[in-house]
């Protein structure tokens, strides 16, 4: 089967799984975040299964062990893959989210429910301060937050600077940092078919809080490219 065919199919199941996942959603959010947070790992479950089977794309987890406690997540963004993936291999973390999508009819309002903290792209100040009273909700509960600190999906090889919400975070939630490099870009590039193949996830060592805000953006940003060289 060419990858072509692979990947229309494998758009094709999860689009499906997907619609059935919605619509479940309003029954599920009856019972709040201690059922939403399975239910949802239940979906990454299944994008995993799919893309494993039908696109032959699976990932390693490779690096360092992970801290006692609860972390911040910074982690590289190269394919919607790592969105599922990561949440569920590490543990349900909350999310840092684009607002657009915590205003998407059923699933944003999921979204909230799992633990998401939505972010405006623009970085206002307003914005920002908002951002910074979802994180102390979180870390009052004490949850790990993941973070994609570059701000978007970026193509294999490119490493743009990190976004301002970053260093708010880790000066609000004072939790060490772990970063996350990633390949998935490789075998599943933003435009056009995927392809199969290993993904690479390597887990940096932890960065501690309370680091000057340029070491640790400099520190963060070599360690989540550290497979883009």
């Amino acid at each position: 089967m060419g990858d072509v065919v692979r990947t229309w199919l494998f758009r094709l199941l999860f689009a499906i799984g997907s619609l059935i996942v919605v619509l479940v959603i309003p029954f599920v959010a009856l019972f709040g975040p201690r059922a939403m947070i399975p239910y949802a790992h239940g979906w990454a479950r299944y994008h995993t299964f799919i893309a494993r089977w039908v696109m032959g794309v699976r990932a390693h987890f490779e690096g360092a062990a992970l801290p006692p406690g609860p972390v911040l997540f910074a982690a590289k963004h190269e394919a919607m893959f790592e969105t599922l993936e990561l949440p569920y291999r590490l543990g349900g973390p909350a999310v840092v989210i684009k607002r657009e999508l915590s205003q998407i009819p059923i699933w944003g309002w999921a979204a909230r429910i799992y633990g998401a903290l939505p972010v405006d792209r623009e970085a206002s100040a307003k914005a920002l301060r908002q951002l910074m009273a979802d994180a102390a909700t979180f870390k009052a509960a004490g949850r790990s937050v993941i973070v994609f600190p570059e701000g978007t999906r970026m193509p294999h090889g490119e490493h743009p600077p990190l976004r301002s919400g970053f260093a708010g975070l880790y000066r609000a939630l004072g939790y060490p940092v772990v970063p996350i490099a990633l390949d998935s870009g490789r075998r599943w590039p933003r435009k056009g078919h995927a392809h199969s193949g290993p993904i690479r996830v390597l887990i940096g060592e932890a960065i501690p809080p309370g680091l000057p805000r340029r070491e640790a953006e400099e520190r963060v940003h070599a360690a989540i490219n550290a497979l883009n060289d």
